[in-house]
Parts: structure tokens; C-alpha cells; sequence
């Protein structure tokens, strides 16, 4: 990203060592083809399936933020990122897969990928057990990248298919922006002091959500079944 280098110190060095995998995530086919508008629906259906079941663990790492966060302004904050997560992104998420067929019931049914059991047990065992720097390392490479997908995509112009275009306007959005903003500054602040051993932990958890962001594009390309892990 051309911002890169205003980035503070520490968060600039995670998104340095985690390149190759977000640069994956760029060139992926399932990102350029929501680009494009050319991605199979039955695809993203499939995806936007997924992605509702990482959402609940998602916001479950966000009340182990409240629980295990430093202070009362972060607490704040984390219980306003599971507040919104819970109440406004999940009924968008149930109206937006609608356009692509997919109904409330089958979103209840659907059953979590073997990645997307890898992912969130993940999170939830950095959240449960790590430090809390850790969580933050765990949990800034979906905010952040989905925000920097968002954006690039955007840059290149949009897709004729509107459901893929909204999709890419909803990342590319300057509040998400402002929210993987916050993510990086709050990282950034927590690490400031920590030892080197303390910080080789959270880059540790940010490089394997990194990796995992990449399963999951992948996963939505091949379908569970395609997957080998």
C-alpha cells in the first residue's frame, strides 16, 4: 500500500512480515473476482455462509476483549465493536446473503468448514489464553485486510453485478478504515513496552490469522470439498 510507510512502527513490521500472504490475498481469484464481477455466486454463497459462522466466534474474541482489556476505554470500545457485530452486522449479513439466495434457515444449518473450525478455534484459544496483545495481533489481520481488499478493489473501479459492488463499498468504506485504524494505533499502544519475546508472540498471531485469511479465500474458491488441509 502506498501508506505504508506512515504506518506506525510496529504494526508496519507485522504487515511487512505477513506480505506474501496478503499479497496472495490481492491476487487470489476469488478477490478478483469480486473485483471483476466474475466470481461464480454459488461461490460466494458458499463464502457469505462461512463468513456468518466466523462472525459469532468473531464477536466472542470481542467480549474476551472487553473481559481482558487493560483499561476502561479500550473495555469500551471492544464491547461497542461486540455490541454492533451482534446487533447491525449480523441482520446485514442475513439481508446481503439474501441476494444470492441464501435464506435465514439455511445460515442456522450451515456447518463450519474444516478452515473455518481452524480459524475461529484460533482466536478463541489466543483470546482464552494468550495475552492480550496477542488477541489484538489475532484479530487485526481481518479488519485491516479486509479494509486494504476493500480499498484496492475499489481503486480499479467497480463491478457491473451491484451485489458484488456493495459488498467491495461496504470494506472500502472510510469508516471500516477508521475501525482497522483503530485496531493498528490500540496494537500499536499495547506493544509499545512489551519485551522481545512478548512481541515475537503477538507477530506469531498476526502472521497465522494472515494465513488463515488466505485459507478462507482459498476454502470459498474450492468449496470444502476441494480443500486438502
Amino acid at each position: 500500500m502506498s501508506d505504508r510507510g506512515n504506518l506506525p512502527i510496529f504494526s508496519a513490521h507485522l504487515r511487512q512480515i505477513a506480505d506474501p500472504l496478503w499479497e496472495a490475498q490481492h491476487a487470489h481469484p476469488f478477490v478478483r473476482g469480486i473485483g471483476d464481477g466474475t466470481l461464480d455466486p454459488q461461490r460466494f454463497a458458499f463464502w457469505l455462509r462461512q463468513d456468518y459462522l466466523y462472525l459469532i466466534d468473531y464477536a466472542r474474541a470481542f467480549a474476551y476483549g472487553v473481559v481482558r482489556a487493560p483499561d476502561l476505554a479500550t473495555m469500551t470500545r471492544f464491547s461497542d465493536l461486540l455490541h454492533e457485530t451482534l446487533a447491525t452486522e449480523m441482520d446485514l449479513h442475513r439481508s446481503y446473503v439474501a441476494e444470492f439466495g441464501v435464506t435465514v434457515a439455511d445460515l442456522e444449518q450451515e456447518q463450519k468448514s474444516s478452515i473455518t473450525w481452524a480459524y475461529t478455534d484460533f482466536l478463541l484459544r489466543t483470546a482464552a489464553t494468550g495475552d492480550f496483545s496477542e488477541l489484538l495481533g489475532a484479530l487485526l489481520p481481518c479488519m485491516w485486510g479486509y479494509s486494504e481488499v476493500g480499498q484496492r478493489l475499489a481503486a480499479r473501479g467497480m463491478p457491473a453485478d451491484e451485489r458484488f459492488a456493495r459488498w467491495i463499498r461496504t470494506y472500502a468504506d472510510p469508516e471500516f478504515a477508521n475501525l482497522a485504524a483503530w485496531c493498528r494505533e490500540e496494537t500499536d499502544r499495547v506493544c509499545q513496552e512489551l519485551p522481545h519475546d512478548a512481541l515475537m508472540r503477538v507477530a506469531s498471531a498476526f502472521v497465522t490469522s494472515s494465513r488463515y485469511e488466505l485459507d478462507f479465500w482459498e476454502m470459498g474458491w474450492q468449496g470444502e470439498q476441494g480443500m486438502t488441509r
